[in-house]
């Protein structure tokens, strides 16, 4: 890689940002109101006042994520002790716990019909885990081991039972057949690591965030990027989808969340938290679309009125870095895991 003062490398980045500046004085130039007018007539929420209803204790290292099933009761964690666990969060139970061949996990992830769980991290490579099914040790069977990555494996998501994609730090996202064990897609897609993804499967669009502080729309079908959104001025650690579909929200090191029109093609709201120094780890958004929630390496959770982006509190309960954050699909928990070695169920 050429040094950082290398003249031709300086004069690209200032042709790269100026077209990009020229890109954002376009969506200016067509942008006919702001979110702010366009909601001034909504009224505001009452504070939101939630609380830790179940901790769920039980691993030994720091905790990298954690991700809900379907069915809104059962979550799934990873922890850098070697460990995903499967929990019912109705009553706090583990109710599997499953040994990793590789302590470095940095993503875990549930199938929304909750037969399968998937994981990955340093070991570059992605491993999916049969929950119904059991090995000789007792263990949760593994399904496949998904290989061939040359980077770590950062994020993944399930398509399907039998389909899954994922994101790794060799700048690609992978569609893969489990059934088969095999790549039924691959693409370069970003110029950075992929840190984050999120999912509509029945609009078949997936969004990523980059290291590279941009955010790219996917088509899963042909896995062709349909846009692209700029705004973030440091490396973007997590995207998700609002439930409309029409939308997703973003968080990163730059200290901000923010909203992204995708009909409008352009960013359309920022949101900065009270405290100045706090950088944004994950984000998702309650399923009424109303809250958008953002864990911190302050060790809270943030939350805003998407529609006013005012600061409406926050999460606290935690005693280190928030690294995950996964909202129910009923709507009734969310889930966050932090490096205090806790997942904590709140309501």
């Amino acid at each position: 890689m050429p040094p950082k003062d290398d003249p031709e490398t300086a004069k690209l980045k200032q042709e790269l940002q100026a077209l990009i500046e020229q890109c954002k004085g376009k969506q200016k130039s067509v942008a006919d109101t702001t979110l702010e007018a366009a909601t001034s007539s909504v009224e505001d929420i009452p504070r939101i006042k939630a609380s830790t209803r179940r901790m769920l204790k039980g691993h030994i290292n720091k905790v990298t994520s954690c991700h809900y099933s379907g069915d809104s009761r059962h979550l799934v964690s990873g922890s850098l002790d070697g460990k995903l666990i499967v929990w019912d969060t109705w009553t706090g139970n583990k109710i599997q716990v499953i040994p990793l061949r590789s302590a470095w996990v940095m993503c875990s992830v549930f199938a929304p019909s909750g037969n399968y769980v998937a994981c990955g991290g340093m070991d570059n490579m992605c491993t999916v885990y049969d929950v119904n099914n059991r090995d000789s040790s007792g263990a949760a069977k593994i399904t496949r081991e998904l290989a061939g990555y040359e980077g770590f494996l950062s994020t993944c998501r399930f398509l399907e039972d039998g389909k899954i994609v994922t994101g790794s730090g060799d700048m690609m996202i992978t569609v893969w057949d489990l059934e088969a064990g095999k790549k039924l897609d691959q693409t370069p897609a970003h110029v950075g690591d992929v840190c984050s993804m999120s999912l509509k499967v029945e609009q078949n669009i997936i969004v990523t965030g980059s290291v590279d502080r941009c955010i790219k729309l996917w088509d899963v079908r042909t896995l062709k990027c349909t846009q692209t959104f700029f705004g973030h001025e440091a490396d973007v650690n997590s995207v998700c989808f609002h439930p409309s579909g029409t939308a997703f929200v973003s968080a990163s090191e730059d200290k901000t969340a923010r909203l992204f029109d995708i009909r409008s093609d352009q960013q359309v709201c920022v949101y900065r938290p009270p405290t100045a120094n706090s950088s944004l780890t994950c984000c998702s958004v309650s399923q009424s679309g109303r809250i958008l929630l953002a864990g911190s390496d302050d060790s809270t959770v943030h939350l805003w009125d998407l529609l006013k982006g005012e600061h409406n509190g926050n999460l606290q309960g935690h005693e280190n870095r928030i690294t995950g954050l996964s909202v129910a699909d009923s709507g009734l928990g969310i889930a966050t895991s932090s490096w205090d070695n806790a997942v904590r169920v709140w309501g």
